[in-house]
């Protein structure tokens, strides 16, 4: 939320895996990091507020991990790769569960 709301659109691309796939609402998805930098561009365009939700717990298992977050009207999900320096990285976000 922080690098967000600061429109940090390499900070958020930062947090991706190279080849990390990102659903869109509208079915599509966008591949790889620089795919993910133009959907992050486009949305922080016009400097939007997020409000910071609650995220759940992680669900680890090895060097995988699932991450999810209630947001209104939905929830989010997403899976993350631990790296061999140990911080983790998504590689599967899908930002609305829920969406139409």
């Amino acid at each position: 939320m922080a690098r967000a709301n600061a429109g940090d659109v390499e900070g958020l691309v930062a947090l991706y895996e190279s080849d990390a796939v990102l659903a869109l609402p509208d079915g599509a998805v966008a591949t790889g990091t620089e795919a993910i930098r133009e959907v992050y561009r486009r949305l922080l365009a016009d400097r939007p507020t997020f409000t910071p939700v609650a995220q759940r717990p992680a669900l680890c298992h090895g060097d995988l991990a699932l991450t999810s977050t209630r947001i209104p009207g939905g929830a989010t999900t997403e899976v993350a790769r631990r790296q061999p320096d140990g911080t983790w990285l998504w590689i599967i976000d899908q930002p609305n569960v829920l969406g139409d």
